[in-house]
C-alpha cells in the first residue's frame, strides 16, 4: 500500500494510497475512535478537500483499533458541563459540527465507503449509515444505544431511517441493542460482510471499480440519487429525466456509448 500523499493529524490520517483513492483513518484507538470536535473538524475538512481534488475518484473511511467509532466523545461533552451555561453552547456547536460533517459526505461528489473493522455505535453507526457504501467485518456490530443512558440517538436516527426500514430503525433506537454484521447487512446498513483481514482490501477493491468509471458520470449519479430520494414519485422522475438528458450531452457519455458499440474500453475525459 503506497502512501503517495501523507497528511496526518493526531486524530485522523489521510493518505492517497493509489491513483484515485483516498484513505481516511480514524486515529483515536485508545478513545474507541470517539468523534471529538477535533476529529469531526478534520473529517469534514479532508472529505471536502478530497471532493475538490480532480485526481481522486473515491474515499475509504477506516479506523485503527478494535472499534470503528463509539460515537460522540462523552468525556469531552461531560467536561463542558462545568461551563457557565452548563455546556449548552458546546453541545449545540458539537451537534452542528457533526451534522455538517455527515452532510459533507452526502454532498461529496466522490463516493465514500466505510470500512468497518469493529463496533460502530451511536454517531459511529451514523457515520456508517451516512457513507454511500459500507463493508463490515463478520465480527463487527452496530448499535444506537443512547436510550440506555438517557440520550436518545436523535441525530444518528436521521441517517439510520434513510438507510433501513422504519421498523428496524425503531428497534435499534428503542432497544439500544447491538445488531450483528449479518443482521446489519440484512437490514441494508452495510453492503458486504467479510473476514476482518479482508475489510480494507474489499473496500479498496470496490473503490478501484468506481475509479475506473467516469468521474463526471459518478458525480452526477450520486448527487441525483440523494436529491430524488426525498421527492414525490412524479417530481423524482422529472428531475431524473432532466439529469439523464444533461448526462447524455457529456463527452464521457458519448465516448462510453461509442466504446460499448465498438466493443472497446472507453477513454474517459471526466467531462
Amino acid at each position: 500500500m503506497q502512501n503517495c500523499s501523507p497528511d496526518a493529524s493526531p486524530v485522523l490520517a489521510f493518505e492517497v494510497i493509489e491513483s484515485g483513492i483516498a484513505l481516511l483513518t480514524l486515529n483515536r484507538p485508545t478513545a474507541r475512535n470517539a468523534l471529538s470536535r477535533a476529529l469531526l473538524r478534520d473529517l469534514h475538512e479532508h472529505i471536502e478537500r478530497a471532493g475538490r481534488d480532480p485526481g481522486l475518484a473515491a474515499i475509504v473511511i477506516a479506523a485503527k483499533g478494535s472499534v470503528f467509532s463509539s460515537g460522540h466523545d462523552l468525556k469531552e461533552l461531560t467536561s463542558r458541563r462545568a461551563d457557565q451555561d452548563g455546556g449548552l453552547a458546546f453541545f449545540r456547536e458539537t451537534m452542528k459540527a457533526c451534522s455538517a460533517m455527515m452532510q459533507s459526505i452526502v454532498r461529496c461528489p466522490k463516493p465514500v465507503i466505510a470500512a468497518v473493522q469493529g463496533r460502530a455505535t451511536a454517531a459511529g453507526c451514523q457515520l456508517v449509515a451516512t457513507c454511500d457504501l459500507a463493508i463490515a467485518s463478520e465480527t463487527s456490530d452496530f448499535a444506537t444505544p443512547g436510550v440506555n443512558i438517557g440520550l436518545f440517538c436523535s441525530t444518528p436516527m436521521v441517517a439510520l431511517t434513510r438507510n433501513i426500514s422504519r421498523k428496524h430503525a425503531m428497534e435499534m433506537l428503542l432497544l439500544g441493542e447491538a445488531v450483528t454484521a449479518a443482521e446489519a447487512m440484512r437490514y441494508g446498513l452495510v453492503n458486504r460482510v467479510v473476514h476482518a483481514q479482508d475489510v480494507i482490501p474489499e473496500a479498496l477493491g470496490m473503490a478501484r471499480k468506481i475509479a475506473a468509471k467516469s468521474k463526471a458520470t459518478v458525480a452526477i449519479g450520486k448527487e441525483t440519487f440523494y436529491r430524488q430520494a426525498e421527492m414525490p414519485l412524479e417530481e423524482a422522475y422529472a428531475v431524473a429525466s432532466e439529469v439523464m438528458v444533461k448526462n447524455m450531452m457529456l463527452a464521457d457519455a458519448e465516448e462510453g456509448i461509442c466504446a460499448f458499440l465498438e466493443k472497446r474500453s472507453p477513454d474517459w475525459k471526466d467531462q
